[in-house]
């Protein structure tokens, strides 16, 4: 093991006890807090169970059961879309964007503030490892819409060349289960279309 793939195991490793931690004192499972975590970063292409379970690699009955648990505890709301019949999105409420709050990813922020990190620079070069890893292993990318290869920036605003549908700022700054490398780099297909 090289040293470098040594530090990728040990925050990996890290990270996950910090998730443990963190739903455990929210009398949570971690698949709980991902999901929610997930769910603070999907655009409305994402919030969907389906996209849920690709993200988290699971099952939809896996996953029907951990949105189920959240929805009883008051942290998400599952919201129908008006738009696309008997499609369903999941929101967070309140609670469960407080839940969020104190989780690990805002004490990896501070660790990468404190060591004085270029978090810009170091984002940019894990995102290639990510993608590399996700297409060697035939897993669905998730990336930040305006860094998709189907982002476009038009004189009325931005929209997305898969759908045609028009995106406000708020959504193209969040994760989309359709995602494409700009680069021209082939990703795993996503299972479905934005329709699903």
């Amino acid at each position: 093991m090289t040293p470098t793939v040594f530090v990728f195991e040990r925050l990996a490793a890290l990270v996950h006890q910090l998730v443990r931690e963190d739903a455990a004192r929210h009398g949570l499972l971690p698949v709980h807090l991902q999901v929610l975590g997930y769910l603070a970063q999907a655009n409305r292409y994402s919030d969907i169970p389906i996209a849920v379970a690709a993200y988290l690699g699971t099952t939809r009955g896996t996953v029907s059961q951990t949105l189920s648990v959240l929805e009883r505890k008051g942290l998400i709301d599952r919201v129908a879309d008006d738009r696309h019949g008997k499609r369903i999105h999941l929101t967070l409420t309140p609670a469960g964007e407080a839940v969020l709050a104190g989780s690990w990813p805002r004490r990896l922020e501070e660790a990468l503030a404190v060591t004085g990190v270029d978090a810009l620079n170091v984002g940019d070069d894990l995102r290639r490892v990510l993608s590399t890893l996700q297409r060697l292993n035939d897993r669905q990318a998730f990336g930040e819409c305006r860094q998709c290869a189907h982002f476009l920036r038009e004189e009325e605003g931005y929209r997305c060349g898969l759908t045609g549908e028009a995106l406000s700022v708020a959504q193209v700054v969040k994760i989309c289960r359709e995602w494409r490398s700009p680069q021209g780099a082939t990703e795993p297909p996503s299972a479905s279309a934005c329709g699903s």
